[in-house]
């Protein structure tokens, strides 16, 4: 005999205990990384009005953040830098002593259990604000090649576990990567945004890292929204140029593609649960409208059941303090 009466399915709800038993997907604080906004100076812990919570931070006060990231048991950081000056080279990010090669450093003695990523990109960098250096007002793809494959050294140099590309350059992981060997970094871990798209998403993020495109956007080289096959395609070009793993970004707009890379490869999959995700859930509950805790929760459920390993979200010490206290 089938069906009801005899299969009830409310059976393996009814308690907290019999849920999270045989609960499908979980999450673990392991596979977060919390991005991190790092300028000069000391003392410095300036609010991101559209990302509250976050903070544009000088070294001092990240330590205490890694610090706390680490008790909690978040896997890894990944440091996003605002250097003094900028010019149309964005000569800064190779800078071993500019902001984000710092943080690294004192990550790694101050909270080893941290995985240190290195975001690999000109806009932070740059005077006009484009991803990569100009030809007139287009962005010259093979000319910023080197510049990027240079900044991905001075982070490995300054200690970076994991470096991950963004700037959506075609070759600049191969580029990257015979950089790294070059200099005896063979071992330092590439995970490309090979799927990044050109998303309304990131307006928060470009408050934080100061790095809105002083004229024209982005489209021509960040992925086109209605686009999947384009991003198999992406994956693949990225995986032979050698990248370790790679991210789908933004995440929760994007669930259906995070599946579609999912299973078409079996290196450690990333997704970026971006500015804007996090922005409407903190605008909403604190409005009332929703339980921003429930949804953070819902939310990364929803990336990691669509098949990402590692998600990159602003929630991630707010969700690893939420898991310690459901245990």
């Amino acid at each position: 005999m089938t069906g009801f009466p005899v299969e009830r399915t409310r059976r393996l709800r009814r308690t907290p205990q019999l849920r999270r038993q045989v609960a499908e997907t979980r999450l673990d604080p392991a596979m977060f990384v919390l991005p991190v906004f790092v300028v000069s100076g000391t003392g410095v812990r300036d609010e991101i009005t559209s990302m509250p919570g976050n903070y544009q931070l000088s070294i001092d006060e990240l330590i205490p953040l890694a610090q706390e990231a680490e008790s909690l048991g978040v896997g890894g950081m990944i440091f996003f830098g605002i250097p003094d000056t900028k010019d149309d080279q964005g000569t800064s990010a190779w800078d071993p002593e500019g902001p984000v090669p710092r943080a690294i450093a004192a990550v790694k003695e101050h909270a080893p259990g941290i995985v240190t990523w290195a975001d690999v990109c000109m806009c932070e960098y740059t005077s006009h604000g484009h991803c990569g250096v100009l030809d007139g007002d287009v962005v010259d793809n093979d000319a910023t090649l080197p510049l990027l494959a240079r900044a991905a050294v001075a982070y490995a140099a300054a200690g970076a576990d994991v470096i991950a590309p963004s700037d959506m350059m075609d070759g600049r992981v191969g580029a990257i990567r015979e950089a790294l060997d070059d200099a005896r970094f063979a071992d330092i871990a590439i995970c490309s945004y090979s799927v990044k798209y050109s998303s309304a998403f990131y307006g928060p993020f470009r408050d934080a890292a100061d790095s809105a495109p002083a004229f024209g956007d982005r489209r021509t080289h960040q992925m086109d929204p209605p686009n999947v096959r384009e991003a198999r395609r992406q994956v693949d070009l990225d995986l032979l140029e050698g990248a370790d793993m790679v991210m789908v970004k933004p995440a929760g707009p994007y669930l259906d593609v995070i599946k579609e890379v999912r299973d078409m490869v079996d290196v450690p999959l990333a997704a970026y649960q971006v500015s804007g995700e996090f922005s409407m859930v903190k605008a909403a509950a604190e409005r009332g409208w929703i339980d921003g805790d429930r949804v953070m929760m819902e939310s990364l459920t929803g990336i990691v059941r669509a098949g990402a390993d590692i998600v990159l979200t602003y929630f991630a010490i707010d969700a690893a303090r939420t898991l310690k206290e459901q245990r």
